[in-house]
């Protein structure tokens, strides 16, 4: 299949090379790491070799100071191998989920964390969403209380990628109450915090896919952390996330059509080769068109995520381009993953075909970091100067 032909030549090099790291990791690899819910060690190291973990990171801390693009492409490519959402959600934290730190953090602060997070040397958590919270960020309730001139920390956080394992994470915490606040998303704070077991109990979320990647419900009882680890003011945390969050939604839109590229060439290898009443099952425009039909719809959902990513890298807003690449992104892979299901017929539901697996993990794309009924309210409210809807 062709893809991407417009890129540079030097990233169709890299993106080549990639992917034959990638070979080393092969379906049976993701299948076997997905039904032991082990991490993917290995390709994690691979990654961090290769300079793919780091490769967002501002030279200054280890990193490759490279493109939002550069980095969107490496995860499609990953994904589309077949690692999917267990490949990127490995390796996807590390790469951006210190964003806050680069910008806001001081400078004693990004050299203790940045550069061995860049080397893949430590694993790296982010919590913001509560069990009474949700999307609602105003309601985060994990309180930071003065300790004298540290904090100490106390709540719950769920939906933290790796906890159980990391060294570090970026927790958002309330430092005033809400009732002292002009705005509930006023009051709260981000730190830095090092996952003391001592003070921190997490304990993983059972799920429907991407279970080489754990998921976790964390509970802070009282963890110390120093002031200097503050990110930003104290008090506005809130505006600190506010850097990532297109660069996120991006970067999710990117895997999710990787994702689906990976559902399309399974089927489409399947429906040549699978022979029914004396034909190939692909001959058939009942198998042949929806198909064709999902791989127009990630063509589509790719070219608004390249322009996102390339307003974002020269600095223009891309507030909407991001949200529109996430949302189409996430039911092209979903409807590419659908559709390889039903092309394999009965094995579709076998475990053995992978692609089970690929529609299960890009279901996710649609929920998180952002659910569809949000980026409509976005695009209802900031682009058709529609009323609040809540």
């Amino acid at each position: 299949m062709k893809w991407n032909e417009t890129l540079r030549d030097e990233q169709k090099l890299f993106l080549r090379s990639l992917t034959d790291a990638c070979r080393r990791f092969d379906d049976t690899y993701w299948a076997e790491h997905e039904e032991a819910h082990e991490f993917p060690a290995e390709f994690f190291k691979a990654m961090a070799e290769m300079g793919v973990i780091g490769m967002l990171m501002p030279p200054e801390y280890g990193g490759e100071g490279g493109s939002l693009e550069d980095a969107a492409l490496a995860l499609q490519t990953i994904a589309a191998t077949g690692a999917g959402l267990n490949g990127c959600s490995a390796i996807h934290l590390s790469m951006f989920g210190f964003h806050p730190l680069v910008v806001h953090g001081t400078e004693e602060l990004k050299q203790r964390y940045l550069p061995r997070v860049a080397a893949g040397d430590i694993h790296i958590a982010f919590g913001v969403t509560e069990p009474n919270a949700g999307i609602d960020t105003g309601r985060v309730s994990t309180r930071a209380v003065r300790d004298g001139d540290d904090w100490k920390i106390t709540g719950r956080k769920v939906w933290m990628t790796k906890a159980g394992f990391s060294e570090a994470a970026l927790v958002l915490t309330r430092t005033r109450p809400v009732e002292e606040t002009k705005r509930p998303i006023d009051g709260l704070t981000l730190f830095v915090v090092d996952m003391d077991s001592e003070y921190v109990d997490a304990r993983p979320i059972k799920k429907m896919g991407r279970n080489a990647v754990p998921s976790y419900e964390v509970a802070f009882d009282g963890l110390p952390v120093s002031a200097a680890n503050m990110v930003g003011e104290e008090g506005r945390g809130f505006y600190a996330l506010l850097d990532g969050l297109n660069p996120e939604r991006i970067l999710v839109a990117a895997e999710a059509i990787g994702i689906g590229l990976a559902a399309v060439e399974r089927a489409s290898r399947y429906a040549k080769e699978r022979v029914v009443f004396g034909k190939a099952i692909g001959s058939h425009q009942g198998i042949a068109h929806p198909l064709a039909d999902a791989y127009m719809q990630l063509l589509a959902a790719n070219h608004v995520m390249l322009d996102a990513a390339r307003r974002y890298d020269r600095g223009e807003s891309c507030g909407l381009e991001a949200n529109t690449a996430k949302f189409l992104a996430g039911r092209a892979g979903f409807f590419a993953a659908d559709r390889a299901v039903q092309t394999h017929g009965g094995y579709g539901y076998a475990s053995e075909y992978v692609v089970e697996r690929l529609f299960r993990e890009v279901r996710l794309t649609r929920i998180a970091p952002i659910p569809e009924e949000m980026i409509l309210n976005f695009v209802a409210e900031q682009e058709l100067g529609l009323p609040r809807s809540y």
